[in-house]
Protein backbone atom coordinates (compact mmCIF):
# COMPACT_ATOMS: atom_id res chain seq x y z
CA UNK A 1 0.00 0.00 0.00
CA UNK A 2 1.63 3.20 -0.96
CA UNK A 3 1.87 6.24 1.63
CA UNK A 4 -0.50 8.66 1.39
CA UNK A 5 -0.01 11.54 0.59
CA UNK A 6 0.66 15.07 3.05
CA UNK A 7 -1.61 18.29 2.23
CA UNK A 8 -1.09 21.58 4.38
CA UNK A 9 -4.43 24.13 3.63
CA UNK A 10 -3.78 27.02 3.73
CA UNK A 11 -7.33 29.78 4.11
CA UNK A 12 -8.77 25.79 5.96
CA UNK A 13 -11.51 27.71 7.32
CA UNK A 14 -12.87 29.15 4.32
CA UNK A 15 -14.80 27.84 1.79
CA UNK A 16 -12.16 25.97 -0.08
CA UNK A 17 -10.87 24.70 3.24
CA UNK A 18 -13.71 22.96 4.39
CA UNK A 19 -14.31 21.60 1.36
CA UNK A 20 -11.09 20.26 1.11
CA UNK A 21 -11.27 18.69 4.25
CA UNK A 22 -14.71 16.97 2.80
CA UNK A 23 -12.55 15.41 0.10
CA UNK A 24 -9.87 13.74 1.82
CA UNK A 25 -12.37 12.37 4.41
CA UNK A 26 -13.81 10.99 1.98
CA UNK A 27 -10.68 9.47 0.72
CA UNK A 28 -9.04 9.35 4.48
CA UNK A 29 -6.03 6.62 3.59
CA UNK A 30 -5.14 8.23 0.78
CA UNK A 31 -3.85 12.14 2.35
CA UNK A 32 -2.54 13.14 5.33
CA UNK A 33 -3.33 16.56 6.41
CA UNK A 34 0.40 17.77 8.11
CA UNK A 35 -1.12 21.66 8.41
CA UNK A 36 -3.54 24.04 8.95
CA UNK A 37 -3.78 27.40 8.52
CA UNK A 38 -6.21 30.20 8.66
CA UNK A 39 -6.82 33.98 9.26
CA UNK A 40 -7.98 34.69 13.08
CA UNK A 41 -10.87 32.38 13.62
CA UNK A 42 -10.19 30.44 16.93
CA UNK A 43 -12.79 28.45 17.47
CA UNK A 44 -13.11 27.08 13.83
CA UNK A 45 -9.63 26.32 13.40
CA UNK A 46 -9.26 24.14 16.63
CA UNK A 47 -12.77 22.57 15.60
CA UNK A 48 -10.59 21.68 12.07
CA UNK A 49 -7.70 20.28 14.06
CA UNK A 50 -9.77 18.40 16.24
CA UNK A 51 -11.04 16.68 13.40
CA UNK A 52 -8.05 16.44 10.56
CA UNK A 53 -5.29 15.78 13.47
CA UNK A 54 -2.48 18.55 12.12
CA UNK A 55 0.78 18.33 13.49
CA UNK A 56 0.99 21.94 13.08
CA UNK A 57 -1.63 24.79 13.21
CA UNK A 58 -1.01 28.27 12.45
CA UNK A 59 -2.94 31.78 12.78
CA UNK A 60 -2.03 34.71 10.68
CA UNK A 61 -3.17 36.97 13.97
CA UNK A 62 -0.11 36.56 16.86
CA UNK A 63 -2.78 38.36 19.24
CA UNK A 64 -4.32 34.79 19.18
CA UNK A 65 -1.08 32.68 19.94
CA UNK A 66 -2.59 31.95 23.20
CA UNK A 67 -5.64 31.44 23.06
CA UNK A 68 -5.14 28.93 19.47
CA UNK A 69 -2.71 27.13 22.22
CA UNK A 70 -5.37 26.56 24.65
CA UNK A 71 -7.44 25.14 22.17
CA UNK A 72 -6.26 22.69 19.89
CA UNK A 73 -5.34 19.58 21.20
CA UNK A 74 -2.40 18.52 23.02
CA UNK A 75 1.42 18.00 21.04
CA UNK A 76 0.45 20.23 17.90
CA UNK A 77 2.46 22.67 17.12
CA UNK A 78 1.21 26.23 16.99
CA UNK A 79 2.33 28.80 14.70
CA UNK A 80 1.45 32.37 14.70
CA UNK A 81 2.23 35.97 13.31
CA UNK A 82 2.55 37.42 9.75
CA UNK A 83 5.13 34.69 8.49
CA UNK A 84 3.14 31.67 9.60
CA UNK A 85 0.98 30.71 7.25
CA UNK A 86 3.68 30.62 4.16
CA UNK A 87 5.54 28.94 6.74
CA UNK A 88 2.80 25.87 6.07
CA UNK A 89 3.93 25.59 2.66
CA UNK A 90 6.85 23.56 2.77
CA UNK A 91 5.27 20.74 5.53
CA UNK A 92 3.60 18.83 2.67
CA UNK A 93 4.29 17.44 -0.57
CA UNK A 94 0.35 19.60 -1.53
CA UNK A 95 -0.21 23.11 -0.93
CA UNK A 96 -4.41 24.11 -0.79
CA UNK A 97 -4.04 27.44 -1.42
CA UNK A 98 -7.73 29.22 -0.13
CA UNK A 99 -6.52 32.54 1.24
CA UNK A 100 -8.87 35.22 0.07
CA UNK A 101 -7.28 38.09 -2.06
CA UNK A 102 -3.75 39.39 -2.52
CA UNK A 103 -3.19 38.01 0.96
CA UNK A 104 -2.69 34.58 -0.77
CA UNK A 105 0.41 35.95 -2.11
CA UNK A 106 2.77 34.80 0.27
CA UNK A 107 1.85 31.37 0.44
CA UNK A 108 1.99 31.04 -3.49
CA UNK A 109 5.46 32.04 -3.54
CA UNK A 110 6.96 29.88 -0.83
CA UNK A 111 5.08 26.59 -1.63
CA UNK A 112 6.39 26.81 -5.40
CA UNK A 113 9.96 28.11 -4.26
CA UNK A 114 9.93 25.25 -2.22
CA UNK A 115 9.43 22.65 -5.34
CA UNK A 116 5.86 21.58 -4.17
CA UNK A 117 2.76 20.99 -5.95
CA UNK A 118 0.27 24.45 -5.35
CA UNK A 119 -3.31 23.68 -5.15
CA UNK A 120 -4.42 27.02 -6.04
CA UNK A 121 -7.76 28.71 -5.28
CA UNK A 122 -6.32 32.27 -4.79
CA UNK A 123 -6.46 33.64 -8.11
CA UNK A 124 -5.36 36.89 -6.90
CA UNK A 125 -1.62 35.90 -6.40
CA UNK A 126 -1.14 35.00 -9.86
CA UNK A 127 -2.81 37.50 -11.54
CA UNK A 128 -1.07 40.66 -9.27
CA UNK A 129 2.27 39.04 -9.53
CA UNK A 130 2.32 37.45 -12.42
CA UNK A 131 6.08 37.80 -13.58
CA UNK A 132 7.52 36.58 -10.32
CA UNK A 133 4.94 33.64 -9.92
CA UNK A 134 6.13 32.46 -13.44
CA UNK A 135 9.92 32.77 -11.77
CA UNK A 136 9.24 30.80 -8.61
CA UNK A 137 6.97 28.37 -11.07
CA UNK A 138 10.55 27.50 -12.91
CA UNK A 139 11.72 25.89 -9.50
CA UNK A 140 12.57 22.00 -10.10
CA UNK A 141 9.21 20.17 -8.23
CA UNK A 142 6.80 23.03 -8.42
CA UNK A 143 3.42 23.04 -10.50
CA UNK A 144 0.08 24.68 -10.69
CA UNK A 145 -2.97 22.92 -10.92
CA UNK A 146 -6.23 25.21 -10.48
CA UNK A 147 -8.51 24.74 -8.05
CA UNK A 148 -11.58 26.85 -9.47
CA UNK A 149 -13.63 25.42 -11.72
CA UNK A 150 -12.28 27.06 -14.86
CA UNK A 151 -9.29 26.78 -14.92
CA UNK A 152 -9.25 23.12 -13.53
CA UNK A 153 -11.81 22.38 -16.63
CA UNK A 154 -9.35 23.86 -18.70
CA UNK A 155 -6.37 21.83 -17.46
CA UNK A 156 -8.34 18.74 -17.80
CA UNK A 157 -9.31 19.67 -21.76
CA UNK A 158 -5.88 20.21 -22.26
CA UNK A 159 -4.97 16.84 -21.83
CA UNK A 160 -6.53 16.26 -25.20
CA UNK A 161 -4.05 17.92 -27.27
CA UNK A 162 -0.79 17.59 -28.52
CA UNK A 163 2.89 17.13 -26.23
CA UNK A 164 3.95 20.31 -27.06
CA UNK A 165 1.28 22.10 -26.10
CA UNK A 166 0.79 24.06 -29.24
CA UNK A 167 -2.22 23.21 -30.83
CA UNK A 168 -4.65 25.37 -28.85
CA UNK A 169 -7.22 27.73 -30.99
CA UNK A 170 -9.45 28.96 -28.43
CA UNK A 171 -9.74 28.80 -24.46
CA UNK A 172 -13.78 29.28 -23.52
CA UNK A 173 -14.22 30.62 -19.84
CA UNK A 174 -17.53 29.74 -19.02
CA UNK A 175 -19.59 32.26 -16.32
CA UNK A 176 -23.06 31.69 -14.86
CA UNK A 177 -24.14 35.06 -15.06
CA UNK A 178 -24.81 35.62 -11.99
CA UNK A 179 -27.83 36.52 -9.88
CA UNK A 180 -27.93 39.56 -12.23
CA UNK A 181 -28.03 38.07 -15.60
CA UNK A 182 -29.99 39.52 -17.79
CA UNK A 183 -31.09 42.75 -16.10
CA UNK A 184 -30.41 46.08 -17.65
CA UNK A 185 -28.45 48.90 -15.99
CA UNK A 186 -31.03 50.28 -14.54
CA UNK A 187 -32.52 47.58 -13.16
CA UNK A 188 -28.89 47.16 -11.55
CA UNK A 189 -28.91 50.30 -9.26
CA UNK A 190 -31.44 49.00 -7.35
CA UNK A 191 -29.37 45.60 -6.03
CA UNK A 192 -29.02 45.08 -2.19
CA UNK A 193 -26.24 43.07 -0.46
CA UNK A 194 -28.57 40.19 -0.19
CA UNK A 195 -29.41 40.17 -3.98
CA UNK A 196 -25.63 39.99 -4.81
CA UNK A 197 -24.85 37.15 -2.53
CA UNK A 198 -27.52 34.70 -3.48
CA UNK A 199 -25.60 33.20 -6.19
CA UNK A 200 -27.50 30.67 -8.54
CA UNK A 201 -25.47 27.89 -8.34
CA UNK A 202 -22.46 28.14 -6.33
CA UNK A 203 -22.09 28.57 -2.98
CA UNK A 204 -19.18 30.78 -1.89
CA UNK A 205 -17.72 33.30 0.36
CA UNK A 206 -18.77 36.81 0.17
CA UNK A 207 -15.99 38.29 -1.91
CA UNK A 208 -15.96 35.86 -4.28
CA UNK A 209 -20.01 36.11 -4.75
CA UNK A 210 -19.80 39.60 -4.96
CA UNK A 211 -17.15 39.55 -7.84
CA UNK A 212 -19.25 36.81 -9.91
CA UNK A 213 -22.03 39.22 -9.14
CA UNK A 214 -20.34 41.85 -11.15
CA UNK A 215 -18.42 39.63 -13.86
CA UNK A 216 -15.13 41.10 -12.47
CA UNK A 217 -14.45 37.60 -11.09
CA UNK A 218 -14.62 36.19 -15.20
CA UNK A 219 -12.34 38.98 -15.83
CA UNK A 220 -9.37 37.65 -13.26
CA UNK A 221 -10.08 34.57 -14.58
CA UNK A 222 -9.47 35.46 -17.82
CA UNK A 223 -5.73 37.16 -16.79
CA UNK A 224 -5.26 33.94 -14.72
CA UNK A 225 -5.97 32.18 -17.99
CA UNK A 226 -3.31 33.70 -19.76
CA UNK A 227 -0.63 33.45 -16.87
CA UNK A 228 -1.26 29.85 -16.27
CA UNK A 229 -1.67 28.30 -19.96
CA UNK A 230 0.10 31.34 -22.27
CA UNK A 231 3.63 29.69 -21.30
CA UNK A 232 3.11 25.94 -22.04
CA UNK A 233 0.75 26.83 -24.53
CA UNK A 234 0.92 30.07 -26.53
CA UNK A 235 -2.20 31.65 -25.36
CA UNK A 236 -2.74 35.09 -24.91
CA UNK A 237 -5.89 37.68 -24.70
CA UNK A 238 -7.03 36.92 -28.42
CA UNK A 239 -7.23 33.02 -27.28
CA UNK A 240 -9.54 33.89 -24.64
CA UNK A 241 -13.20 34.55 -25.23
CA UNK A 242 -16.10 34.21 -21.91
CA UNK A 243 -19.53 33.13 -22.51
CA UNK A 244 -22.47 32.99 -19.97
CA UNK A 245 -23.55 29.55 -19.34
CA UNK A 246 -26.59 29.97 -16.59
CA UNK A 247 -26.70 25.84 -16.01
CA UNK A 248 -22.78 25.94 -14.84
CA UNK A 249 -22.44 22.25 -15.91
CA UNK A 250 -19.72 23.16 -18.78
CA UNK A 251 -17.26 24.68 -16.60
CA UNK A 252 -14.91 25.47 -19.66
CA UNK A 253 -13.60 24.86 -23.09
CA UNK A 254 -10.71 24.42 -25.43
CA UNK A 255 -11.11 24.17 -28.71
CA UNK A 256 -7.95 22.92 -31.12
CA UNK A 257 -6.18 23.46 -34.16
CA UNK A 258 -8.35 20.94 -36.03
CA UNK A 259 -11.34 22.96 -34.82
CA UNK A 260 -12.27 20.11 -32.21
CA UNK A 261 -13.74 21.36 -29.26
CA UNK A 262 -13.12 19.74 -25.93
CA UNK A 263 -15.72 20.42 -22.62
CA UNK A 264 -15.00 19.14 -19.16
CA UNK A 265 -19.23 18.89 -17.43
CA UNK A 266 -20.03 18.23 -13.81
CA UNK A 267 -22.64 19.54 -11.60
CA UNK A 268 -21.30 22.34 -9.84
CA UNK A 269 -19.78 20.81 -6.97
CA UNK A 270 -15.79 22.77 -6.14
CA UNK A 271 -15.00 19.05 -4.32
CA UNK A 272 -14.27 17.83 -7.93
CA UNK A 273 -11.18 20.12 -8.44
CA UNK A 274 -10.22 19.82 -5.46
CA UNK A 275 -10.07 16.26 -5.72
CA UNK A 276 -8.17 16.79 -8.99
CA UNK A 277 -5.23 18.58 -7.81
CA UNK A 278 -5.34 16.61 -4.66
CA UNK A 279 -4.91 13.57 -6.90
CA UNK A 280 -2.91 14.38 -9.77
CA UNK A 281 -1.74 12.97 -11.92
CA UNK A 282 -4.39 10.21 -11.25
CA UNK A 283 -8.46 11.09 -10.67
CA UNK A 284 -10.09 10.45 -7.56
CA UNK A 285 -11.77 7.33 -6.74
CA UNK A 286 -15.19 9.66 -4.84
CA UNK A 287 -17.34 11.17 -7.57
CA UNK A 288 -18.28 14.76 -7.01
CA UNK A 289 -20.42 16.25 -9.05
CA UNK A 290 -21.57 13.53 -11.25
CA UNK A 291 -24.53 14.14 -13.72
CA UNK A 292 -27.44 12.40 -14.02
CA UNK A 293 -28.01 13.12 -17.45
CA UNK A 294 -31.98 11.54 -17.30
CA UNK A 295 -32.17 15.23 -15.59
CA UNK A 296 -29.89 17.71 -18.11
CA UNK A 297 -32.59 18.69 -20.36
CA UNK A 298 -30.73 21.96 -21.71
CA UNK A 299 -27.44 23.56 -22.12
CA UNK A 300 -27.74 27.26 -22.54
CA UNK A 301 -24.59 30.01 -23.98
CA UNK A 302 -24.72 33.75 -24.82
CA UNK A 303 -22.11 36.33 -25.00
CA UNK A 304 -21.98 38.65 -21.46
CA UNK A 305 -23.83 41.64 -21.45
CA UNK A 306 -20.21 44.10 -21.31
CA UNK A 307 -22.84 47.03 -20.99
CA UNK A 308 -24.34 46.13 -17.54
CA UNK A 309 -21.19 44.65 -16.72
CA UNK A 310 -18.29 46.19 -17.69
CA UNK A 311 -15.84 45.31 -15.02
CA UNK A 312 -15.09 42.32 -17.92
CA UNK A 313 -13.90 44.77 -20.26
CA UNK A 314 -11.42 46.73 -17.17
CA UNK A 315 -10.24 43.13 -16.44
CA UNK A 316 -9.37 42.35 -20.70
CA UNK A 317 -7.74 46.14 -20.92
CA UNK A 318 -5.82 45.61 -17.98
CA UNK A 319 -4.71 42.27 -18.50
CA UNK A 320 -3.84 43.54 -22.40
CA UNK A 321 -1.88 46.48 -21.10
CA UNK A 322 0.18 43.81 -18.39
CA UNK A 323 2.91 44.83 -16.05
CA UNK A 324 1.21 46.17 -12.31
CA UNK A 325 -2.27 46.86 -14.05
CA UNK A 326 -3.98 43.57 -12.78
CA UNK A 327 -2.17 43.84 -9.65
CA UNK A 328 -3.88 47.69 -9.51
CA UNK A 329 -7.19 46.35 -10.71
CA UNK A 330 -7.45 43.39 -8.05
CA UNK A 331 -6.33 45.59 -5.38
CA UNK A 332 -8.96 48.27 -6.10
CA UNK A 333 -11.57 45.70 -6.64
CA UNK A 334 -11.20 44.44 -3.18
CA UNK A 335 -11.30 48.01 -1.71
CA UNK A 336 -14.57 48.26 -3.68
CA UNK A 337 -16.13 45.36 -2.92
CA UNK A 338 -15.34 45.58 1.10
CA UNK A 339 -16.68 49.26 0.91
CA UNK A 340 -19.99 47.65 -0.96
CA UNK A 341 -19.84 44.98 1.30
CA UNK A 342 -19.67 47.43 4.33
CA UNK A 343 -22.90 49.70 2.70
CA UNK A 344 -20.75 52.62 1.52
CA UNK A 345 -21.26 52.28 -1.94
CA UNK A 346 -23.99 50.80 -4.61
CA UNK A 347 -23.08 47.41 -6.17
CA UNK A 348 -22.98 49.67 -9.91
CA UNK A 349 -19.66 52.04 -8.40
CA UNK A 350 -17.57 49.27 -7.82
CA UNK A 351 -16.25 48.70 -11.51
CA UNK A 352 -16.61 52.60 -11.48
CA UNK A 353 -14.47 52.95 -8.59
CA UNK A 354 -11.82 50.71 -10.35
CA UNK A 355 -11.89 52.51 -13.49
CA UNK A 356 -11.03 55.76 -11.76
CA UNK A 357 -8.94 54.08 -9.54
CA UNK A 358 -6.88 53.02 -12.83
CA UNK A 359 -7.29 56.06 -14.40
CA UNK A 360 -5.04 57.88 -11.64
CA UNK A 361 -2.29 55.05 -11.42
CA UNK A 362 0.31 54.21 -13.88
CA UNK A 363 1.81 50.57 -14.38
CA UNK A 364 5.06 49.66 -14.03
CA UNK A 365 6.76 46.40 -14.33
CA UNK A 366 6.39 44.01 -11.34
CA UNK A 367 9.52 42.44 -11.61
CA UNK A 368 9.87 42.06 -7.63
CA UNK A 369 7.79 41.40 -5.09
CA UNK A 370 8.23 44.68 -3.72
CA UNK A 371 7.37 46.26 -6.81
CA UNK A 372 3.93 44.16 -6.92
CA UNK A 373 3.38 44.95 -3.53
CA UNK A 374 3.98 48.68 -3.79
CA UNK A 375 1.56 48.65 -6.67
CA UNK A 376 -1.36 46.76 -4.58
CA UNK A 377 -0.75 49.41 -1.36
CA UNK A 378 -0.84 52.01 -3.55
CA UNK A 379 -3.42 50.84 -5.41
CA UNK A 380 -6.06 50.13 -2.40
CA UNK A 381 -5.02 54.00 -1.51
CA UNK A 382 -6.04 55.72 -4.68
CA UNK A 383 -9.08 53.29 -4.35
CA UNK A 384 -10.15 54.40 -0.92
CA UNK A 385 -9.27 57.95 -1.89
CA UNK A 386 -12.14 57.59 -5.06
CA UNK A 387 -14.46 55.95 -2.32
CA UNK A 388 -14.11 58.45 -0.03
CA UNK A 389 -14.88 61.26 -2.29
CA UNK A 390 -18.08 59.79 -3.19
CA UNK A 391 -19.45 58.99 0.00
Amino acid sequence: MSQPTTVAIVGATGSIGTQTADVIAAAPDSYEVMAIGAGSNVGAIAEMAARLHPRIVALADITKADELRSAVPAGIEVRCGPEALSSLATEAEVVVNGVVGFAGLPVTLAALEGGRRLALANKESLIAAGPVVQVARRTPGAEIIPVDSEHCAVHQCLRSGAPDGRDVRRIVLTASGGPFRGRTPDQLREVTIEDALAHPTWAMGPKITVDSSTLINKGLEVIEAVELFGPTHGVGYDEVEVVVHPQSIVHSMVTFSDGATIAQLSNPDMRLPIGYALAWPRRLEAAFGAIDWADLSRLDFEPPDLGAFRGLALAFAAGREGGTRPAQLSAANEVAVEAFLGGRIMWTAIPEVIEESLDRLVGTNPDTVDVVLHADAEARTVAAGVIKERT
